[in-house]
């Protein structure tokens, strides 16, 4: 059986490139050496690829972001290019928006959404089906478990630790006020957050704080801080040795 894939004719590809069937490679791509690309995997324009990287089956990269009338979203200007930088491994049915970069060495995960201006730094790893909302930073060792949200304008730095099904905001108004200012959650250096906490907009959680399994977090939690309960209030400090 053909492989029945398409390849850009304006499209740079290393050494050592490996494709499956019925995948497409748009124009002016860019990939590097050692690339393996599974089956039914989108290869949208600019796309910028390094080396040692695995795709896996029925992913789309560099699609660009759906806006109607009613949308919150402002998108304005030129997209850049999604880029993956080396040693990355990328899942099945995975969806990286044009405009988003991801550093070396990460894994994202089966089923995961990633959009436009989000930058995530080295070493990170984001979990299955994690949503990453569009203008967010993740920093580098972080780790974002299974069904993580990630609300628009958030902030993770170094080594945050997010548990699976935890919901960020960045509405105080929940869509009933115009022209309000967005802004998302920030996770300062080692900041952690348990399963299944809630975290309003604008909430800072300052370095090495927690807040515990089950949190509604309306306030920000100090540095070297575990804030549990609904609302979340100071239960305890954080161990000495758990701290970065």
């Amino acid at each position: 059986m053909k492989n029945r894939s398409v390849i850009s004719k304006s499209a740079q590809i290393g050494d050592c490139f490996q494709m499956g069937s019925f995948s497409m490679i748009g124009e002016n791509v860019l990939i590097g050496n050692n690339v393996i690309i599974g089956n039914n995997v989108t290869i949208y324009n600019d796309t910028q690829i390094g080396n040692n990287i695995r795709i896996d089956d029925n992913t789309v990269i560099g699609k660009l972001p759906m806006k109607v009338k009613t949308s919150s979203l402002n998108i304005s200007g030129k997209l850049e290019p999604c880029i993956i930088k080396d040693n990355c491994i990328i899942g099945n049915f995975v969806v990286l928006y044009r405009g988003c970069s991801i550093g070396s060495k990460c894994l994202i995960a089966d089923l995961s959404s990633i959009r436009e201006d989000v930058t995530i730094d080295n070493n990170t790893i984001i979990g299955r089906g994690v949503s990453i909302e569009n203008c967010c930073s993740i920093g580098a060792f972080c780790k974002l478990e299974t069904n993580a949200y990630i609300t628009a304008y958030s902030e993770i730095e170094d080594y945050a630790f997010i548990a699976p099904g935890i919901v960020t905001t960045n509405d105080r108004y929940a869509a009933r006020q115009h022209g309000v200012t967005f802004k998302g959650v920030t996770v300062k250096k080692g900041g952690r957050v348990g399963a299944q906490a809630t975290i309003l907009p604008e909430v800072i959680i300052y370095e090495n704080g927690f807040a515990a399994a089950g949190s509604v977090v309306t306030k920000n939690i100090p540095k070297n801080e575990i804030h549990c309960g609904n609302p979340a209030k100071y239960m305890k400090d954080v161990p000495l040795k758990q701290q970065i």
